[in-house]
């Protein structure tokens, strides 16, 4: 049964690879192939997932609800609200680990978080809705800083949505404490997993470059990669079928790879090294391309053996070749069929060419306040079929998403 399941997520990793391999493919077989295999293993796919997120206040939101699918591609131009809809549920995260003031003070203070300014708005609100449950969260400004004036849990059973009070005017959120009720323990697991991913500094003294620890840093991957190393150790310790997977794909795209050198210190520490195919040399992290070292960190987050229950993540493509960018968007399938929820915003039209209409949404700001739309098949199957969506998006054809 293992076998097979390791099949399964190794073909579902390989299928969009397709258009390089054949080419010749019409692109309406190409998306028709994808929709039947991935259909076939949606009871894969776990219904835990975020369904809908509702924000007021926040940034360039001003009142937006979005559903939320197993993936979600976000596009749009530059400034119209991608990125702080990411910075959303970095924020949420914080607010569940408690460090919402300190987060809060250094980026800028609560007037950057308001819409508009405070001058505009009061009050940042937001509601996260999962099948039958429901995390909801009000802000207020108190003395320069936020102050939780409502916290609450919900939970929906039929058409009726009953709310348990957690906190009213406090410093900090209460729910990480919370105990009492089923739903609060769902929402606890579920809110300590949102990470928002960042692998984009790769320079000398990078994240990569640090050393971690083979048994306190093994259990997940960091959102800038700072235990990369020690995480990779974990995988091949444990479940070496994931880790000759991770190597094979880092080797697709860069075939001097040989593998990982791992050589933990007296103290449990080790760092990133590795091996080309061609000397004896333990190279380290700086020694890769800055697409390499990224495109590894990105193999690693979503090839995992147990990916988390979602990955939240801003321009994944930067510094990519199109061969890797292609392979980046099997890999993101590959953890979307294991059960894992996508969230990535992104400005390359190579990497849309590998999703459906109904996994991408357009991101634009009209008078400062940011809107999203998700695309629908309907709107574009006659186009589709001799472009791909990266090419009608760059064509303008695709409404939404562009400069105004």
């Amino acid at each position: 049964m293992l076998a097979i399941k390791g099949s399964i997520e190794y073909i579902s990793s390989c299928m969009y690879l397709l258009p390089m391999a054949i080419g010749t493919f019409n692109n309406m077989a190409i998306n028709l192939a994808r929709s039947i295999f991935f259909s076939s293993f949606a009871k894969n796919v776990d219904v835990s997932r975020m369904e809908k997120v509702c924000i007021k206040g926040y940034k360039s939101f001003q009142d937006i609800t979005l559903e939320l699918g197993q993936i979600n591609i976000l596009i749009g131009s530059n400034g119209s609200g991608k990125s702080n809809f990411l910075s959303f549920f970095e924020f949420l995260n914080k607010i569940y680990e408690q460090k919402m003031t300190e987060y809060v003070a250094l980026n800028g203070g609560v007037d950057k978080f308001f819409h508009k300014g405070s001058k505009v708005t009061d009050v940042i609100q937001a509601e996260v809705f999962w099948k039958t449950n429901r995390y909801q969260i009000q802000l207020k400004e108190g003395d320069g800083r936020f102050v939780v004036a409502h916290e609450k849990l919900g939970y929906a059973a039929g058409s009726m949505i009953y709310y348990n009070d957690i906190a009213n005017y406090t410093n900090e959120a209460g729910i990480k404490q919370y105990k009492g009720l089923k739903r609060g323990d769902y929402i606890n697991n579920y809110l300590t997993e949102i990470k928002k991913y960042h692998f984009h500094d790769t320079g000398k003294t990078s994240p990569f470059t640090k050393e971690s620890h083979i048994q306190n840093d093994r259990y997940y991957l960091y959102e800038k990669g700072d235990n990369l190393a020690a995480f990779l150790y974990a995988i091949q310790e444990e479940t070496p079928i994931v880790y000759n997977r991770i190597v094979k794909v880092i080797q697709s795209i860069a075939p001097y790879f040989s593998d990982f050198y791992f050589h933990p210190t007296a103290a449990n520490t080790l760092r990133l090294q590795w091996r080309d195919k061609y000397s004896s040399i333990v190279y380290g992290p700086t020694d890769f391309s800055d697409g390499t070292i990224r495109f590894i960190a990105l193999a690693t987050l979503f090839l995992q053996p147990t990916p988390p229950k979602v990955i939240i993540i801003d321009e994944p493509e930067l510094g990519l070749h199109p061969v890797a960018i292609q392979k980046l968007a099997g890999m993101m399938h590959a953890a979307a069929s294991k059960g894992t929820q996508i969230i990535v915003a992104t400005q390359s039209t190579d990497l849309l060419c590998h999703f459906e209409p109904e996994e991408v949404i357009t991101v634009n700001q009209v008078e400062g306040a940011t809107q999203m739309v998700r695309l629908n098949s309907e709107d574009l199957n006659h186009w589709l079929e001799d472009y791909t969506l990266g090419d009608l998006w760059k064509q303008n054809i695709v409404k939404g998403g562009q400069p105004e």
